[in-house]
């Protein structure tokens, strides 16, 4: 078993192969270098090298976002999906605003595309964020489909459900980069629970925290 998270040494990060722990996976020369050998691969070799050259050129100074358009530039992208949480809907349109600004063509898609009521797709009532009434079902999948469909060349997550978001991935034909990752408690920024992880969010972070603090 793997157990990076809790690496001690870091040797990878300094080359220093020769403090490896036991259980790193570094230790898997022969697996390790068949993986290598994939960033050669003529879809994954420019993506790669020029991912690199973004984080080099804008470290510490440019925005995800910036970052994002930089490398769709670099890379030659033209046509960028969209696929945006319907509570992020402001932020979409300005999103968009900007990819325009700079010569993309933006196709983007709503994520309650289609009008589905959640219990069509066997959502009971009782798992629903309000069990009174009737609410619109997220709709990744179509999602993914309909960027597909237009031949995007890049995708761009904004805003998607846990899980929803995952569907997203998997139906994309088009890479995808996850420019706001959702956390309603948080103002989209998850990294606020690992933060206070020992204080404010500690019963938060709790599976054994059971009380109902829908809305």
């Amino acid at each position: 078993m793997y157990t990076c998270a809790d690496c001690t040494v870091v040797a990878c990060g300094r080359g220093e192969r020769e403090k490896l722990p036991k259980n790193c996976p570094m230790r898997e020369e022969e697996k390790m270098e068949e993986l290598f050998k994939r960033y050669a691969e003529p879809e994954n070799h420019a993506f790669f090298v020029q991912s690199a050259a973004v984080e080099g050129e804008g470290y510490g100074e440019w925005p995800r976002l910036r970052e994002t358009m930089e490398l769709c530039r670099k890379m030659g992208y033209q046509k960028i999906g969209l696929a945006f949480c319907k509570g992020l809907h402001r932020e979409a349109k300005i999103v968009a605003s900007l990819l325009r600004r700079e010569g993309f063509e933006v196709v983007s898609v709503i994520c309650k595309t289609g009008g589905f009521w959640k219990e069509s797709a066997g959502i009971p009532r009782e798992a629903q964020i309000d069990p009174q009434a009737r609410e619109v079902m997220c709709n990744p999948i179509a999602q993914a489909e309909f960027l597909n469909g237009q031949n995007t060349e890049f995708n761009i997550e904004l805003g998607l459900c846990v899980g929803h978001d995952s569907l997203f991935y998997k139906y994309s034909r088009a890479l995808v980069t996850t420019l706001v990752a959702k956390d309603r408690a948080l103002a989209n920024n998850p990294c606020g629970a690992i933060y206070c992880a020992e204080g404010y969010c500690k019963e938060r972070l709790s599976l054994t925290d059971t009380s109902d603090r829908r809305r």
